[in-house]
């Protein structure tokens, strides 16, 4: 295995980093790092003996954190920030079909599962509307207008779990 990213590297994360129990001082599943964020190599690890691990320090968070390759991308590479994260509630800009049926019509609400950024110029998500998972184009999403009594609970099991100190 050689890593890809030496010592002194600027990088970007490419998923949201959450505490999967091994970050000190934090709950698990809380929010480490967002996707977007740029950071510096200072040491290459290994986890299990068959994942590299890069330990990141993010100077504008003033946060260390462990993260797998295939997490980052370097700093220079295109990157277009996402506007959508899981389980945000979106509405749709166009009725939606599978074949002949309706399965969503224009102003429906749905709620993202993911983000596919398989293609920097085009992100897509995975949105579950109206008992249907569909990929859709992020030009085809709005935010939805904001609850009073919207649930912040996060499922620590959907995104990249990862603590701080991997040496």
């Amino acid at each position: 295995m050689r890593p890809k990213y030496e010592y002194g590297s600027e990088v970007r994360l490419i998923r949201n980093v959450r505490n999967d129990g091994t970050y000190p001082g934090t709950e698990v599943g809380e929010l480490l790092m967002r996707r977007g964020e740029v950071g510096c190599v200072y040491d290459v690890g290994t986890y299990l003996q068959d994942q590299l691990i890069y330990r990141v320090h993010f100077l504008e968070a003033g946060r260390t954190v462990g993260c797998r390759e295939e997490e980052l991308i370097a700093a220079d590479a295109e990157w277009i920030q996402n506007r959508f994260e899981f389980r945000d509630k979106v509405l749709i800009l166009c009725d939606l079909r599978m074949g002949e049926q309706l399965i969503a019509s224009k102003g429906d609400q749905g709620e993202i599962e993911g983000v596919l950024r398989e293609d920097q110029s085009d992100i897509q998500y995975n949105l579950y509307i109206n008992g249907h998972s569909i990929c859709i184009p992020e030009r085809a999403l709005e935010a939805a207008p904001a609850r009073a009594d919207a649930d912040d609970s996060v499922d620590p099991g959907t995104e990249a779990a990862r603590g701080g100190d991997y040496g």
